[in-house]
């Protein structure tokens, strides 16, 4: 009403998608072509780009305190920067990027609880002809998938969460560089009724000086 009154228009204002290293919703970047030239041949990923647009944000918090962004590329991959302490480029403490290796639905309760009881955390994960060591191991026999929650911005403003649980497991490839293997069953509402699926990510580490941003 007052809007009307004094000629102003009320402009609904649409959620801000976090940033980090110049990384932003719309916004690109390339990854040094020569460290992924030779990277790739001993990694899972196959014809990863260098150059990216950033078509979604994802954001969720720790139970640690700690802070993971996700930037969702239109090459089926991520760039995830994970923070603890703080949102700025002095609380970075691991950088790497992801490509999705598989998505499979899960169509029922029983078998989604099944996933979650022993389908995402073992010792051992085996993909391809490789194996994987579960990182995060827990005291007792048992190390149950973390759980969190991800909210994801995207370019035409649509503003999701799902509820992920995860488990990460890495391979040695020398003795300086590992593969890294993300294992989630993701879980959102649509409809009044849950979409689950299990996705399956392979990555490996970024340093920040190897990436470029283009705007």
């Amino acid at each position: 009403m007052f809007g009307k009154l004094f000629g102003k228009k009320q402009q609904d204002e649409k959620p801000k998608a976090p940033e980090i290293m110049g990384l932003y919703l719309g916004g690109s970047f390339e990854i040094d072509p020569l460290r992924l030239k030779l990277l790739q041949p001993n990694l899972i990923i196959d014809g990863a780009a260098s150059q990216h647009l950033i078509q979604a944000v994802g954001e969720a918090h720790l139970d640690t305190g700690g802070k993971i962004l996700r930037f969702y590329t239109d090459d089926d991959a991520f760039l995830q920067v994970v923070l603890d302490g703080g949102d700025t480029e002095n609380h970075i403490t691991d950088v790497k990027l992801w490509y999705f290796y598989e998505t499979k639905t899960v169509g029922s309760d029983a078998q989604w609880q099944e996933l979650i009881d022993q389908g995402i955390s073992k010792p051992e994960y085996s993909l391809e002809t490789y194996q994987f060591t579960r990182v995060w191991d827990a005291v007792g026999e048992k190390s149950p998938p973390v759980a969190m929650t991800e909210k994801t911005y995207e370019l035409d403003g649509d503003v999701s969460e799902t509820d992920q649980f995860v488990m990460l497991y890495e391979r040695a490839i020398d003795a300086d560089t590992s593969e890294t293997l993300l294992v989630c069953g993701e879980e959102k509402v649509i409809d009044n009724n849950f979409d689950r699926c299990l996705v399956i990510s392979t990555g490996f580490d970024i340093q920040p000086t190897e990436i470029q941003i283009n705007g």
